[in-house]
């Protein structure tokens, strides 16, 4: 079920009501009404993929029961051995399957060596990194004796499978979200109504946005051969604003909505495109996944308190890994690999924590150098950016190639100057609210009632007439 449609419009006001008039005085008819709800919004795409989400719950919630009993450190690895092989093994088989064995086949064929194999017709199931790092961070966090696992498996069944976050984050922690299951939930009227902001936020960054420079993306990668590098360039600063667009929409409307029944989830963008460095960048970027890499993979493998050679590894690994998740692709790890050399030199001349604090604060317009550090930020992103959209590392390669020409000096072919507009107002919003969790956020700001009104039409207009014909979350497909 797509946020933007009409099933959720329908879908969302009827859970609403049940949840709230119906349920209210009993946490745990709400939190089973939760689970039922949720595993309809995540059927509603294809009803076999249940049966992997219940089973993922079902083993991660037995293997926190057993961690909590298991008296010896062998039986305790040996169960979170378990959850590992389970988790990791849904998602290898039905995301890197295919990836792995044509990869095999490749490289014995360059070899000189002929293979007999071939992949399968697998269908990715939506959502399926998301849940598996949210299960699998439950049971580390069990083992690291960080957590006291839940008795209460309603309440765990209902934070895997809570449906705002389900399919495309944030990834949660059960430090943060388990445990708003265990306790009633009040309801806020104004906590609601700033959902209700976010969530009109979130869809006009999806459906003005995002889909209208889509539109725009999709023809110049389709076209890369035949066009200027000044299109080329342009075309990867709009693929940036749409992937930001459609993925930070998605998050802003899984927030707004969490809100809406009483849950807090954790803030998963803070306004990458205006980063001053490409770790300020990473800071700021899918939140939620790269603090998992950080918190699971980066710091146990000893982080950046090591030598240099090891600074350089746990680097790369993190990045390689990153770019993997996001899709079983050699563009995904090339994509992964690039932002690691643009990391490495802040990393090891320790000015990786140099850019902390907010930009420009206090100020309407950043310095000259935070203008420029953003600029540079900004077009090395957008670079990398092309081996994200790219099928493959040679078109990607083909395509920088075609930006760093004469032609990159000529007026871009078929400017939309429609979208252009529409993404320097965007921007401008963005930048005036960069201290609020989201643009319409006004708890601090003292509008009249008739000016905050008059912009949620706007914006409502603003769908309506410029929002593009309905597609898929980009963010799906990982």
């Amino acid at each position: 079920m797509l946020f933007n449609s009409i099933d959720f419009a329908v879908f969302l006001p009827i859970v609403f009501v049940i949840y709230w008039f119906v349920l209210n005085d009993n946490i745990k008819a709400q939190n089973i009404f939760l689970i039922l709800v949720s595993y309809i919004f995540y059927g509603w795409w294809d009803w076999r993929f249940l049966t992997l989400i219940f089973s993922s719950s079902l083993v991660d919630y037995c293997v926190g029961m057993y961690l909590s009993r298991a008296e010896t450190n062998k039986k305790r690895r040996s169960l979170l051995l378990l959850s590992i092989f389970v988790n990791l093994g849904f998602l290898g088989f039905f995301k890197y399957y295919n990836f792995f064995i044509n990869s095999f086949i490749e490289t014995f064929s360059f070899l000189g060596f002929s293979i007999q194999a071939q992949g399968l017709q697998i269908i990715l199931p939506v959502g399926i990194s998301f849940y598996t790092f949210q299960t699998l961070s439950y049971s580390i966090d069990i083992y690291k004796r960080r957590l006291e696992p839940t008795e209460d498996i309603i309440s765990f069944f209902a934070f895997v499978s809570f449906f705002p976050q389900l399919v495309a984050g944030p990834i949660e922690r059960a430090s943060n979200l388990l445990v708003q299951f265990h306790r009633k939930r009040i309801f806020a009227y104004e906590k609601a109504v700033d959902g209700m902001r976010q969530i009109l936020w979130g869809l006009f960054k999806k459906m003005v946005i995002a889909d209208n420079c889509a539109i725009y993306v999709n023809d110049v990668f389709a076209n890369f051969g035949h066009s200027p590098g000044s299109t080329l360039l342009l075309g990867s600063f709009f693929f940036y604003m749409q992937i930001y667009g459609d993925f930070s929409g998605y998050s802003d409307i899984a927030i707004g909505t969490a809100r809406l029944f009483g849950f807090d989830l954790r803030r998963n963008f803070a306004l990458p495109y205006f980063s001053r460095d490409i770790a300020e960048f990473w800071r700021r970027w899918h939140i939620s996944l790269s603090t998992w890499f950080r918190d699971y993979v980066y710091i146990p493998l000893g982080g950046s308190r090591c030598g240099t050679r090891m600074k350089i590894r746990n680097t790369f690994a993190i990045f390689v890994l990153s770019g993997l998740w996001h899709g079983a692709n050699w563009t995904f790890i090339a994509w992964g690999i690039l932002h690691a050399l643009y990391f490495l030199p802040l990393l090891l001349m320790n000015k990786n924590r140099e850019n902390m604090g907010p930009i420009a604060e206090g100020q309407l317009l950043p310095s000259a150098k935070e203008a420029l550090q953003v600029t540079t930020t900004f077009i090395l992103t957008s670079i990398a950016w092309v081996f994200f959209r790219a099928e493959s590392v040679y078109q990607a390669i083909g395509y920088i190639k075609g930006i760093f020409t004469l032609s990159l000096f000529s007026f871009p072919d078929g400017l939309p100057y429609k979208t252009l507009l529409l993404l320097i107002a965007f921007i401008v919003a963005e930048w005036l609210q960069r201290d609020k969790q989201h643009a319409l956020q006004f708890d601090k700001v003292h509008l009249p009632k008739s000016v905050r009104w008059g912009l949620y039409y706007m914006i409502i207009l603003a769908i309506y007439i410029f929002g593009g014909q309905q597609q898929e979350f980009i963010y799906f497909q990982f």
